[in-house]
């Protein structure tokens, strides 16, 4: 014999609408896949003034091969990983920080950045995103010098 109180927390969720949210309505649902998420994290990662570059060493080399390659296009997810729930996004970035910047003011403008736009563009709740700074950049360790000289040595 159930009683009458099993019975309405039943009907109350057989009819309430699916998860409410921006991506998931009663005329349907919009997926947005990882990739979309990794590029717009990276590139939002790319705007912040502290940012020389996202990735590894390891991908950085790869990225920088690919730039050399006439018609490649670049890789704006690079450096960035992600896990895409329904409602939510975490984010991983693997930075190279500008010699000089205040680290943690970078972090914290790259957070700001890359959730606002994500949040902006997909409707997700960005739950963290993760920085690790694999490297900073110094400036005279570029292959050219800023007068497009080359190093001493060839």
């Amino acid at each position: 014999m159930s009683s009458p109180t099993t019975a309405v927390p039943t009907t109350a969720v057989a009819t309430t609408p699916r998860a409410a949210g921006p991506l998931t309505t009663s005329q349907g649902s919009t997926t947005i896949a990882d990739v979309v998420v990794s590029k717009i994290a990276g590139l939002a990662a790319r705007e912040v003034h502290g940012v020389h570059g996202l990735g590894g060493n390891a991908s950085r080399a790869v990225g920088a091969l690919r730039d050399r390659i006439p018609g490649a296009s670049t890789n704006h997810a690079q450096g960035v990983s992600v896990e895409v729930g329904e409602k939510q996004a975490a984010v991983d970035l693997d930075i190279v920080a500008e010699y000089g910047v205040s680290i943690s003011d970078v972090a914290a403008g790259i957070r700001r950045n890359v959730i606002g736009a994500l949040e902006r563009m997909t409707g997700l709740e960005v739950v963290e995103v993760n920085i690790t700074v694999h490297d900073v950049h110094v400036p005279e360790n570029d292959d050219d010098d800023a007068d497009g000289r080359q190093g001493r040595v060839e």
